[in-house]
């Protein structure tokens, strides 16, 4: 595939493969785990038996319903990204395309260093800027899921697997809002920290962490605009609420017994217990992790059969891979055509493991701080 360039890159790429690197593929053992604790004991022959019955004329509307809330994810990430950038939603919704489906097949969530990739060399955004925005937006992801568990709690009963989930998430995303608080509004405390990261390192890399610690801050800088955080918290619910009408509606799909079980209270939980499995380090596309999430609701909360539990996962993940997949792919084709030499998409990961040397004496340079540097 062709590839971004900013016109100084001549160079190749690919100095080495991160990509090889065992802390990189780490996640695909994870998978393998949970993969196997969902198909444990499973009969192939029940899961081919429902997949044959689905009605397939309601699929198309369940990818319209997933799509608009890819749509308005791209909006939330323009107004995010607005005090570093302000890049249009339309020019926004194929770079988070590019990175959903890096995502799906790449591990540990590598996507998101390559939509960090892709808005540094189309549009000069410090990476550590952006990261700093999906992190904001993940977030955001987080709360609006622990919303939905406690809005599905009222009316349909969690099992103590469920509850235990549902709290190690609400430990994981406050610890992730109080660190948020120190670094906005902890000014002696962050600068102490930072001074005290700074001190043993070269002066080069010194000046290059500083700079990077600034880009993260303001990448950050939507935290401090009430109208804009409103905003994003109103998308956030509405976004996932079409992503749960999309869970729904192929439910509908199953008929009965599905049909009756899959409330809307119990998509809401079964939308947020999937995504919050998810934060399990694992494979690309969160195989395994997301099948066991969506059994756990499916199976353990809604007393449906564990076959069709699984049958009702994989068509789901099948419809949230495949499309956004190939869409990705198609993306990063025709957004990449304006570059002047190959990089693959191994190569933009690589570009955000590897070490940079050329970075680092760059930090030497006067001017090297400006917003279109390698953060």
């Amino acid at each position: 595939m062709q590839s971004f360039s900013n016109g100084n890159n001549s160079q190749p790429a690919a100095r080495h493969s991160p990509l090889r690197s065992p802390r990189v593929w780490i996640g695909i053992p994870v998978s393998l785990f949970f993969l196997v604790l969902a198909f444990r004991g499973q009969h192939p022959d029940e899961i081919v038996d429902a997949l044959s019955r689905v009605d397939w004329r309601t699929l198309p509307l369940a990818l319209l319903l997933l799509y608009t809330g890819i749509a308005i994810r791209a909006y939330r990430w323009h107004v995010l990204l607005r005090p570093v950038c302000d890049i249009p939603t339309r020019e926004v919704f194929p770079v988070m395309i590019v990175g959903y489906a890096a995502n799906n097949v790449l591990p540990l969530r590598t996507g998101e260093l390559v939509r960090a990739w892709v808005l540094e060399k189309r549009y000069g955004v410090r990476k550590t800027a952006a990261l700093a925005t999906i992190a904001v937006e993940r977030l955001f992801d987080g709360v609006t899921m622990l919303l939905f568990v406690g809005g599905a709690a009222t009316v349909v009963g969690l099992n103590a697997e469920l509850q235990h989930v549902a709290l190690v998430a609400a430990a994981v995303f406050a610890v992730a809002i109080a660190g948020l608080v120190v670094l906005l509004v902890g000014g002696t405390l962050r600068n102490r920290l930072l001074r005290l990261i700074l001190i043993p390192l070269p002066d080069r890399l010194a000046a290059r962490v500083e700079r990077m610690a600034e880009s993260f801050l303001a990448g950050l800088g939507v935290l401090t605009r009430r109208g804009d955080l409103v905003v994003v918290a109103i998308t956030s619910v509405v976004a996932w609420g079409f992503e749960a009408s999309m869970y729904w509606t192929v439910a509908r799909a199953f008929g009965e017994p599905l049909v009756g079980a899959m409330t809307p209270a119990a998509a809401l939980l079964t939308t947020a217990i999937a995504n919050l499995a998810t934060l399990v380090p694992s494979g690309p596309g969160y195989v395994g992790t997301f099948e066991a999430g969506v059994l756990l609701a499916v199976n353990g909360a809604l007393g449906i059969s564990r076959g069709l539990a699984l049958s009702y996962a994989v068509l789901l993940h099948v419809l949230l891979w495949l499309p956004v997949t190939l869409w990705g792919a198609i993306e990063w084709w025709r957004i990449g055509i304006v570059g002047t030499r190959h990089v693959s998409l191994a190569d933009a990961v690589d570009d955000e493991l590897a070490p940079a040397p050329q970075a680092v004496s760059r930090a030497a340079q006067p001017g090297a701080g400006g917003s279109g540097g390698g953060g």
